[in-house]
């Protein structure tokens, strides 16, 4: 038994229960074949729209529930311990949504956020580009003012939704000299003219979740699609981040959790020398290993929940939980492959699966080396 948490109340037990359910009848079944075309179907984001697991910390003005993030937790707790890695739903509701709720027009909410949390819009945001990753200052997508439109050219690869979404929040460069004081976030439908997908990437994990390059050539876009102020975009950004990084350490441990689910079934129920694997002292040593690990990184976000609910979470505390999770989890995984055997490397296993899916969090939302710096510069 892991160390009993305190976050959650009745309510949010009961939204479990709902998401658990979602998960296992609505995903679970068809994630295999999701994995095979490199995209969930489109009518999945209807279901979870339906049920209400979109959005849910908007505002019920704008068709959320105004609920706290424990609630999001819980959706991206639910979806990794079962491993399905497809359905982008928490880039949607709790990176892009955020966004458009702090920074957008009265016009923009009522446009947008809606839509969003009824599953008819999907969203992804556009920051990574071909020849930029860690480092946003850099960025070369440029949007050029023209009278009441700017015009975006530039590419964004790596982004996650982009297959499926309606429209992007992007991150361009607004002035002439470059730097991170000239980079603005801006709106763009997926139906504008200039406006191009291309096909979804054939990725090592995380086959199932839609991820591709989007290119924008000449795309005329009205300026009130901007968010805040012109020039504001790293701003943004930089006050966003710590959740964005909290939401990976989240999702690490439920992944390490899913992880050592597996291999203490898969032991207790191989044998070898007649007795199952579990019953060897060096099978128990490693499980009791993974299991402390686990607890002790749910623990550690745990608190930084604690605070981000508050409002409290620095984002040094943030790039701890993301940079020592997700190291976390590959230790973890690592060792339950190993303790599969030869099975364990067969795609067929789910453990295989999700040693390819956990390789990529030490990589997004800021590398394990760019952790390491954030954390070094509040020392």
């Amino acid at each position: 038994m892991m160390l009993q948490r305190t976050l959650f109340n009745e309510e949010h037990e009961l939204f479990r229960q709902t998401v658990g359910r979602f998960f296992d009848e609505e995903v679970a079944p068809h994630h295999e074949g999701w994995e095979e075309q490199g995209f969930v179907d489109r009518k999945l984001w209807n279901k979870a729209g339906e049920l209400g697991l979109l959005c849910a910390t908007m505002p019920e003005a704008y068709g959320g529930s105004g609920v706290d993030r424990l609630y999001s937790t819980i959706l991206m707790e639910e979806q990794g311990y079962r491993g399905l890695s497809g359905p982008g739903f928490s880039l949607h509701s709790d990176i892009v949504a955020p966004y458009i709720n702090n920074y957008g027009s009265e016009d923009i909410k009522q446009r947008y956020l809606p839509k969003m949390a009824t599953g008819e819009l999907v969203a992804a945001i556009a920051m990574t580009e071909p020849g930029t990753g860690s480092d946003l200052q850099a960025i070369t997508t440029t949007a050029k003012d023209d009278g009441d439109h700017y015009v975006v050219n530039g590419a964004k690869t790596y982004i996650t939704n982009g297959w499926h979404c309606d429209f992007a929040v992007v991150a361009c460069k607004t002035g002439n000299t470059g730097g991170a004081k000239e980079m603005s976030l801006i709106i763009i439908d997926a139906d504008t003219e200039g406006f191009h997908k291309d096909k979804p990437f054939k990725k090592m994990g995380m086959r199932a979740q839609d991820t591709c390059q989007l290119t924008f050539d000449d795309v005329r876009v009205p300026k009130e699609n901007l968010l805040g102020a012109p020039n504001m975009g790293f701003m943004m950004l930089m006050t966003e981040l710590a959740w964005e990084r909290l939401m990976i350490g989240i999702m690490c441990v439920a992944g390490a959790k899913n992880a050592f689910n597996l291999v203490k079934d898969y032991t207790q129920e191989r044998q070898a020398f007649g007795k199952p694997i579990a019953a060897f002292q060096n099978s128990r040593f490693k499980l009791a290993e993974m299991k402390t690990e686990i607890d002790i990184g749910q623990t550690y976000v745990d608190r930084c929940l604690e605070l981000e609910v508050k409002k409290e979470l620095g984002i040094d505390a943030a790039a701890a939980a993301k940079y020592w999770c997700s190291d976390m989890l590959q230790r973890v995984v690592d060792e339950a492959v190993q303790m599969h055997g030869g099975y364990g490397y067969m795609w067929e296993a789910p453990i295989a699966r999700a040693y390819a899916d956990a390789r990529v969090q030490r990589i997004y939302g800021g590398s394990t080396e760019i952790m390491k710096e954030i954390i070094a510069r509040n020392i």
